[in-house]
């Protein structure tokens, strides 16, 4: 399978899930502004119109879009990966914290924050509005290792977003103890600290590549 993502994008967690399974795949990084593939220079909105990542490519040919959706097939496709959860209410509590994790940390706090093109006021907005998604987070995390009862592609993608506080200074995660414990215990979790290793490598080239042609 192909898997198309950009360094340190929501698109690690499914690299994350794909170490976490050993399985096999190909990646292929898209470069942000221009939307070309850099091993062969092709254009990414080939693949994917609206020329997001992740987008994972299968075995079969079929082209899949959405982090929540990709990450759901990755444990699907490698059960015995233990990454998914069981049908029944447990599956739904997967669905449930993949939903927030997209919707009100991804989308609705980090992106606005992270967007350098954003106003000012539209990222004190966001502070202000969605901050306390982070102390509801942290409530639940209290006492807990994982968000179900064992890591799955929800702890994927929810480290991957927190990942992202050490571009995001007003957020500070010493405010969110159980979230900052959660998060040091998966930094430290061989599939994630590869996957950030790997790709903070590419980041930094791709932080170079942007100097340059500005």
């Amino acid at each position: 399978m192909d898997l198309y993502f950009s360094p340190l994008a929501c698109s690690m967690a499914t690299r994350v899930a794909l170490y976490e399974a050993g399985a096999d795949a190909n990646y292929l990084e898209v470069d942000s502004p221009t939307k070309t593939v850099l091993k062969d220079g092709s254009d990414f909105r080939a693949v994917n119109p609206i020329g997001l990542v992740p987008t994972l490519r299968t075995d079969e040919g079929v082209v899949l879009t959405e982090n929540a959706a990709i990450l759901q097939y990755v444990a699907d496709r490698f059960p015995q990966s233990g990454l998914g959860a069981t049908q029944g209410i447990e599956r739904t509590r997967l669905h449930q914290w993949l939903c927030f994790i997209g919707t009100e940390l991804h989308k609705g706090l980090f992106i606005p924050v992270l967007d350098r093109k954003a106003p000012q006021e539209t990222k004190a907005y966001a502070l202000e509005k969605n901050l306390s998604r982070l102390d509801y987070l942290d409530n639940y995390l209290k006492g807990r290792e994982f968000l179900l009862d064992h890591f799955s592609v929800a702890d994927a993608y929810l480290a991957t977003v927190i990942n992202w506080t050490m571009a995001t200074p007003p957020i500070e995660l010493a405010r969110w103890p159980n979230v900052k414990a959660y998060y040091e215990r998966l930094r430290h979790r061989p599939s994630f600290a590869r996957a950030v290793a790997e790709e903070f490598e590419l980041y930094k080239a791709e932080q170079a590549r942007r100097k340059v042609a500005a």
